[in-house]
């Protein structure tokens, strides 16, 4: 795995670390790219992981493009035009596709600014703890470009339409503590409680029996696009696959008989 994004696994959680602190962790260039979507698949294809945590190192979560190469040949936004719009297809636009497609729930345990595809990357996630100077912009206006990155699409999913609307056309950054009065995040901690606070949520989710949590994941995630009506119908084939598991068995034992319930992810 390359040093751009670090793995770690304890306790069934895998915490990934984007790992550039000389670009702020920006994820905008091919190196990068191809680091963060190699570490989710690994971590995803890895049936006992039950949760990830992702963050950054040093001061920022992800400075989000990397200006100082960003249109130059062979990066983002780099060549012609349509070798330009190729890039995004090939490049940055591969995180929120693959994000689609995990079931592993994620965590954003956001350290520090998350600027531009940096606040967008921490929309991927499923859930967001932010530090105390966590800074979130979706600032794409303020370089005379737009969210090439799933940015429009995901930021309005969050917080709605008018809110990602004001956030979008101005450009202007949030703290911390807006950022939770927007439902951008779920909590704001002190700057060094955050990845403590990450992995106790990580630990409640990796509680749970693994093979439920991925598909209620799955679920929600096709929801978001669908009708109630097929929501239903793909709910009534998972749920028929949950109660053949071992787990649900073992839920329903435990529950009757009063103990701590044991899941072997079976």
């Amino acid at each position: 795995m390359s040093d751009l994004v670090t793995s770690t696994t304890q306790d069934r959680v895998t915490t990934l670390t984007l790992n550039d602190p000389p670009t702020r962790n920006a994820i905008s260039d091919i190196p990068m790219i191809d680091a963060l979507c190699s570490a989710l698949d690994a971590a995803n294809a890895d049936a006992g992981t039950r949760a990830v945590i992702l963050t950054g190192s040093g001061s920022a979560f992800s400075a989000g493009g990397n200006l100082k190469t960003m249109g130059k040949p062979g990066q983002t936004g780099g060549g012609t035009p349509v070798e330009k719009a190729r890039s995004y297809d090939v490049g940055i636009q591969r995180i929120p596709r693959l994000f689609r497609r995990i079931d592993v729930p994620v965590i954003a345990a956001v350290n520090g600014p998350a600027i531009g595809a940096g606040c967008d990357l921490a929309c991927m996630c499923d859930i967001r703890i932010a530090g105390e100077s966590a800074l979130f912009a979706e600032s794409f206006v303020k370089i005379g470009i737009i969210p090439g990155d799933g940015g429009a699409w995901l930021l309005q999913r969050v917080i709605g339409f008018s809110r990602a609307a004001e956030l979008t056309f101005t450009g202007r950054a949030v703290k911390a503590e807006e950022a939770l009065d927007l439902g951008l995040v779920s909590s704001v901690v002190p700057d060094a409680e955050v990845m403590d606070a990450a992995r106790a949520m990580a630990a409640s989710i990796a509680a749970n029996p693994p093979h439920a949590v991925r598909m209620a994941k799955r679920l929600m995630t096709q929801a978001r696009d669908a009708s109630l009506d097929a929501t239903l119908e793909l709910s009534a084939v998972m749920q028929a696959l949950a109660h053949t598991t071992e787990d649900h068995g073992e839920a329903v034992s435990a529950f009757l008989e009063k103990r701590a319930p044991s899941f072997k992810g079976s």
